[in-house]
């Protein structure tokens, strides 16, 4: 990203990253290897949200981690350039999880160490992805009832690079059976520095309630950190999660989209300081949506900024006054002008 005034705000960011990394803010916070979280909240990997922009914005609203989308291990290793732009990372977000996805051993061990020395802080396996392309390629959730090949694929990582490795799972797939308490012990044996969970099953995708006590049980099962997944949708939620499942952070997805705000809230919740849970200001969410796009302009151009920024918008004003009058407005957006205007036209 070049420098200019959206840098120039980026730039104080970077120091109050930097500062959350290194001083004493939460004496809640958690390690994963060497790995200092400073709040045990997590924004999970989203294809098509969590990219550098987004990450930022929810790094300073307190995640204390945030993921990459979701890198294919075999587009690493065929060099292939539209790869490049899902790993770039940078000091602002930190510290901040690659993950990748695959299923074949040899090529996630190749692409992890091609990928070591960029400057991310944790490596993490997608074992979750339910979406009909990656489980047909025998990647993402299909590899839980296959466990003895998840095994394999984080030995061969762990024993790849020095950086700590993770695996994002869910607790079933389809109707084949899954011993979740097994497979994440054996995750824990191949190397695994920490388990995600996802109280969902491959067949449920995001729908359904979250099986908590499957959380549960995989956090009793183990020694090394759990970090609980599903239906954290406020700071309340993220307190009950921790309280009834024992898990060791929680992480944060859908709910996150249109509300970086979420992390705030939780980061209160947890050091119960009282107050969380206020929908930020229609002034807080104006001033979000620019700042957005703005930045994501910068980072891919303004015309690519704009496109995406119409999803954003309809999640940044859901449930507000004229939401669905900026939303249609949205879907017209050419330039950042075009932004300002249905900003102000739509009165939020």
């Amino acid at each position: 990203m070049t420098a200019g005034p959206e840098m120039s705000e980026l730039r104080s960011g970077e120091d109050r990253a930097r500062e959350v990394r290194t001083g004493g803010t939460d004496a809640c916070g958690l390690r994963i290897g060497e790995v200092r979280i400073p709040v045990p909240v997590v924004l999970a990997p989203m294809a098509g949200v969590t990219d550098q922009v987004f990450r930022i914005l929810c790094r300073e609203m307190g995640a204390g981690l945030v993921a990459t989308e979701m890198v294919s291990a075999k587009a690493i290793t065929y060099h292939n350039k539209n790869t490049e732009s899902l790993m770039v990372t940078c000091e602002e977000e930190r510290p901040v999880s690659l993950q990748l996805f695959g299923s074949e051993p040899d090529v996630m061990a190749e692409a992890a160490a091609m990928i070591e020395s960029r400057p991310f802080d944790v490596l993490d396996i997608n074992m979750g992805c339910p979406v009909p392309k990656i489980v047909n390629n025998g990647e993402g959730s299909a590899l839980l009832p296959q466990p003895e090949l998840a095994w394999e694929i984080v030995r061969r990582v762990a024993g790849a690079v020095r950086k700590p490795v993770t695996v994002k799972m869910r607790i079933g797939f389809e109707n084949r059976p899954v011993d979740i308490v097994r497979f994440a012990q054996g995750l824990e044996e191949a190397g695994a520095a920490a388990i995600a969970v996802h109280g969902r099953s491959r067949q449920q995708y995001y729908s359904g309630k979250a099986d908590w006590d499957a959380i549960r049980r995989i956090k009793e099962s183990v020694k090394i950190p759990v970090i609980g997944n599903g239906d954290v949708d406020s700071g309340e939620a993220a307190v009950r999660m921790m309280e009834e499942t024992g898990c060791d952070a929680v992480m944060i997805g859908r709910a996150a989209r249109g509300n970086p705000w979420i992390f705030r809230e939780v980061r209160e919740a947890l050091n119960r300081k009282g107050g969380y849970g206020t929908r930020p200001s229609a002034e807080e969410v104006r001033s979000m949506i620019l700042r957005h796009a703005r930045m994501l302009s910068e980072l891919k151009g303004e015309r690519t900024a704009m496109r995406e920024m119409r999803k954003h918008i309809a999640w940044y004003t859901a449930g507000m006054p004229h939401s669905a009058a900026l939303r249609r407005a949205a879907n017209t957006v050419e330039t950042l002008a075009d932004i300002e205007k249905i900003i102000d036209n739509g009165r939020l």
